[in-house]
């Protein structure tokens, strides 16, 4: 009997799949570690060892890219159909520092397969979901007999993300002809669980300030001037005091201009996920949930745009007493924005609140951090389906959908190439990202490759129209 596609694909992985993990391992065993300067050489030593694998693999085109930091690795491969879509991969190869006294079991960097885990530094995030597409691509290759793939590939793997990604944004503009893409495929995320196949549609961007506050020129008697001149510690209390009003909802005018408000079909599909939110609870070492309200928790953290207090402080902080009013205080605040948010229409509003808020005789400054935009792919746009389709085949269950509150360099893409974001990862919470024992379950790494090789022949034959 012939081999369907999908047997064709699964036999293929199957056969290659020593290999692949023999070459993953030699690449987990380069510590590359971007945030600490003595492993410079060896980030750089990371991106030529994937740029030559790319290279084994078939791309006809594979670069190493410098930045004023460290170096990333572009990589093209067009399909024989001029009409085919462009699709480009974003990965990072550096990881998170790591030694073998932080708790590990064995050697971070000498990767070692327990109980059908894969354990080492960067084997999750993301050496091991950049690496799945090698085998995947050439499944897709040996499964159709094609010379060449389905859509015109280009892959960029960063080498600056775990310290921030300080030079992304002007890499991408300044190769933005090149990078040139109908759609961005992010694998640098996870799923729901193992046995929950999700795709991510979204991520929030991030705003962030620090607002010192001064007052008198130097700590004075509380006693002698207290009740008659302003104190820089009360009007930053009454400043975060005025942050949310009583139903927790940022209180900033013009906070929520803009936004993309949940669909009604959102909503009941983030209800299907086993959430356990007693669980969750725990993991959060909190004892009860808590947000703006008419949201439920999962869309409090995913949907809905927040107004956090990260740090707040001034006057005498040591034992005991000392009644001063004191010169100084300062607030730390981030902010968390949904799609439709605009990063700069939110910094110019907290600088308007924050001047209504704070009474005469205060004098402050507000610091502004690098922004990070938020991005969001729509749950009928056509690309989008084609990844749920592949993820569906490969692990022969139905796809779900989760969006992710955290930030990343993905909304970067999604500015500079005006293309839409769609996030294609199998980690799983379990697999410990920036923790001792960092692991990837090799079942789950498999569907990946698994899912990318069904991937671009679905979207070459679906999204003809991309352009």
């Amino acid at each position: 009997m012939s081999e369907t596609p999908d047997s064709a694909v699964r036999t293929y992985i199957d056969s290659h799949r020593a290999a692949f993990l023999d070459d993953l391992a030699e690449w987990l065993r380069i510590p590359s570690v971007s945030a600490q300067p003595e492993h410079a050489a060896d980030v750089r030593r990371s991106a030529e060892w994937l740029a030559a694998k790319l290279r084994d693999t078939g791309f006809p085109t594979t670069e190493v890219w410098p930045t004023e930091g460290a170096p990333a690795v572009f990589a093209e491969w067009p399909a024989e159909d001029p009409q085919a879509p462009t699709v480009l991969v974003y990965g990072h190869h550096d990881v998170q520092p790591a030694a073998r006294e932080d708790g590990w079991d064995s050697d971070p960097f000498e990767p070692v397969i327990r109980e059908g885990r894969l354990h080492a530094r960067g084997a999750a995030d993301d050496k091991g979901q950049v690496f799945f597409h090698t085998l995947g691509i050439r499944a897709h290759l040996a499964a159709t007999g094609r010379t060449a793939p389905a859509v015109h590939l280009k892959l960029l793997i960063e080498g600056e993300e775990e310290s921030g990604s300080p030079h992304f944004r002007a890499l991408v503009e300044q190769h933005a002809d090149r990078l040139a893409a109908d759609a961005v495929i992010v694998s640098d995320t996870g799923m729901w669980s193992a046995n929950t196949p999700t795709v991510c549609t979204g991520m929030r961007g991030l705003a962030e300030c620090e607002i010192v506050l001064h007052g008198p020129g130097q700590d004075i008697h509380s006693g002698s001037f207290g009740g008659a001149v302003p104190n820089p510690a009360t009007a930053a209390a009454r400043l975060v005091a005025a942050l949310h009003d009583q139903h927790a909802r940022v209180a900033i005018p013009g906070f929520y201009d803009g936004i993309i408000d949940l669909t009604d079909r959102e909503r009941a599909l983030f209800t299907e996920l086993p959430f356990d939110e007693e669980q969750w609870l725990r993991t959060a070492r909190s004892t009860a949930t808590h947000g703006e309200q008419g949201y439920s928790t999962l869309e409090r953290i995913w949907a809905r745009p927040t107004a956090e207090v990260n740090g707040i402080g001034g006057g005498y902080q040591g034992p005991g007493s000392k009644t001063i009013i004191p010169s100084s205080a300062m607030v730390k605040l981030s902010f968390r924005l949904v799609a439709g948010q605009d990063p700069d229409h939110i910094e110019k509003a907290v600088r308007d609140w924050a001047a209504d808020q704070l009474p005469a005789g205060i004098r402050y400054e507000i610091t502004f951090g690098a922004a990070t935009r938020p991005c969001l792919t729509l749950l009928d746009h056509p690309a989008l389906q084609s990844v749920v389709r592949a993820m569906g085949r490969a692990f022969q269950q139905p796809v779900r959908f989760t969006r992710e509150g955290g930030s990343g360099p993905a909304a970067d893409l999604q500015d500079v190439l005006g293309a839409p974001v769609l996030f294609l990862g199998i980690s799983i919470p379990s697999d410990g990202w920036h923790a001792p024992n960092e692991k990837v379950e090799l079942d789950l790494l498999l569907k990946g490759v698994e899912t990318a090789a069904y991937l671009w022949g679905d979207l070459g034959e679906n999204w003809r129209d991309a352009h």
